[in-house]
């Protein structure tokens, strides 16, 4: 950051947030259009050495980066929408905390003043380049079409066969390693819900690289079925551990849940009755849910992207930005040697994943 941005920073006057996620936000006017005004917004981040992360025809958000214990943290999102003359800045806060010390704050008020003073280097004629060359970029202007592009790859033809199977084995393990470790006591909420999650997404995305299956919808199906027999498998082998391990008679696994009910789900010595059942399941399948599909997204976008050439994808994108059909679009890559359906299906299926990286870009 420029010296006299930080000086100004230190004579900000605070405003203290406290929430759950504490903000802060406030607006002014700007004289430039919404154009101008996402090209001096993106340079203003740029002195500020906050990252940009994403932006449109009226928004720009980016992310403050501060040193953590092991490595850099994001702190802050910043984001600033503009509308007819009016931009509404706010920060948001991006850890646990609940109290900001009045830096989202001083967030909003750097950036206001830090715009401002970016605006001031410009002049009329200077302000009318900047718009051109906003538009020639936005508009792919500067892309030169390539007279060849990287040789398709051979793929497989995306088979859920592998990612079923495969699916099924790990839930075999998993569960039979939380019974084990539920038995012996030492089963800790939320870390193992994490972990199972880990173990999932770590197979998953070579189960998903060596089928070449990216169907997004029926992969969430597969993976809500996986979390939930892991954790009825869970039970059943703490079952056939109780009855082996204490060499008794059979009861049924039914029976087995039957008694579990009518002796309740205790906590620190506070029974919560059948009922602390039912939450302590629904808990574990929502918590592993929730960081499955978090990872696993950002598992499959990656591979989505990194399989096609990037040559291959700004080739294709650039023909979107100039409002070619999809069938336009096939066609320009058919005459680079793109020809086969699945090929250009992944193309496009990358074009796609760059969009969605930029979403998880933005989650906070």
């Amino acid at each position: 950051m420029e010296e006299s941005f930080k000086n100004f920073e230190r004579t900000i006057k605070k405003k203290h947030s406290i929430n759950f996620t504490p903000k802060y936000k406030e607006e002014f006017k700007t004289s430039v259009n919404k154009t101008l005004f996402i090209g001096i917004a993106e340079k203003t981040f740029e002195k500020l050495d906050w990252d940009l992360i994403y932006k449109d025809d009226h928004h720009i958000e980016a992310k403050r980066k501060e040193a953590g214990w092991i490595s850099p943290r994001w702190t802050e999102i910043i984001t600033a929408t503009y509308k007819n003359g009016t931009v509404l800045v706010k920060s948001e806060s991006l850890g646990n905390e609940t109290w900001d010390a009045g830096k989202n704050s001083k967030r909003v008020k750097l950036f206001i003043y830090a715009y401002q003073e970016v605006l001031k280097t410009f002049d009329k004629q200077s302000l009318q380049e900047l718009e051109n060359e906003i538009e020639r970029r936005n508009n792919w202007d500067y892309y030169i079409i390539p007279e060849t592009l990287p040789k398709p790859t051979p793929t497989k033809v995306p088979d859920i066969t592998l990612p079923i199977i495969g699916g099924l084995c790990l839930s075999l393990i998993l569960g039979f390693i939380l019974a084990f470790l539920s038995l012996k006591g030492i089963y800790i909420i939320m870390l193992f819900e994490f972990l199972v999650a880990t173990a999932i997404t770590f197979v998953m995305k070579y189960l998903i690289k060596f089928s070449n299956y990216t169907d997004v919808n029926k992969l969430q199906y597969l993976l809500g079925a996986m979390i939930i027999l892991i954790y009825v498998l869970n039970q059943y082998f703490q079952y056939e551990l109780i009855l082996n391990t204490n060499n008794l008679e059979r009861i049924g696994f039914l029976n087995f849940l039957q008694i579990r009910f009518s002796h309740g789900f205790i906590v620190n010595k506070i029974n919560l009755g059948w009922i602390g059942w039912i939450i302590s399941w629904l808990l574990q399948l929502g918590l592993t849910g929730f960081f499955v599909y978090l990872r696993i997204i950002a598992v499959l976008t990656k591979y989505i992207i990194e399989r096609v050439p990037i040559e291959v994808v700004d080739f294709a994108y650039y023909h979107v930005v100039k409002e070619k059909s999809e069938q336009e679009v096939r066609s320009e890559l058919s005459k680079k040697g793109w020809s086969d359906k699945q090929n250009q299906d992944e193309v496009l299926e990358a074009i796609g994943g760059l969009h969605a990286a930029k979403e998880l870009n933005r989650i906070k």
